[in-house]
């Protein structure tokens, strides 16, 4: 077999969290570059955020407020660090303790993890929903703006949750330490 026409192999380079925070403290990558660190790659975000994504953003921070109260921190849009290859930004991320105790560091767990989806439907409801299952994350919902609607996904199994329901307006989902009901309809713009 003649191998002159065969292409090179292509060999791809894979970051891992600590290169890629060192990265950012060195001001290679800043907080205007819309990136994340999905299983070692650095994905873009393609589409700017839109008025109904930047309000249901807005509007699930203020439910899940309620819906869990003292002894949790709200993270909108801030890394979260799962595994050694990922640092995802997801909308919303509920985790245990206070803003201080992640001085040093970015939580490496969340109760409850929130992406608001309308073009990024198909990375949320596949890269990201595979990452936050393997990682552990116990809930993870997807605010699907395109189709007026709450996926709720429980109980990670592998790469996908073991439990997968559907709410829509009129609905309640339930929630927080004490089993709070957040409306479907305080989540949707």
């Amino acid at each position: 077999m003649d191998t002159t026409l065969q292409p090179a192999p292509v060999a791809r380079f894979l970051w891992d969290a600590d290169r890629y925070e060192e990265a950012v403290a060195r001001g290679i990558f800043t907080s205007e570059d819309p990136i994340e660190l999905i299983d070692g790659e650095i994905i873009t975000h393609l589409s700017p955020q839109k008025s109904p994504h930047a309000t249901a953003i807005s509007l699930v921070d203020g439910a899940l407020r309620i819906a869990f109260g003292q002894g949790f921190v709200f993270r909108t849009q801030l890394p979260l660090r799962l595994g050694l290859q990922s640092l995802p930004e997801p909308d919303v991320a509920v985790v245990r303790g206070a803003p201080r105790d992640y001085l040093e560091g970015h939580p490496r767990t969340a109760e409850l993890v929130v992406e608001v989806s309308d073009s990024s439907l198909v990375i949320d409801r596949g890269r990201k929903l595979r990452l936050y299952a393997r990682e552990g994350i116990p809930e993870y919902w997807i605010v699907n703006l395109a189709e007026d609607c709450v996926e709720v996904r429980r109980r990670a199994v592998g790469e996908d949750y073991s439990e997968v329901k559907v709410f829509r307006r009129g609905e309640s989902i339930p929630t927080g330490p004490q089993g709070r009901d957040v409306a479907v309809t305080d989540l949707l713009p």
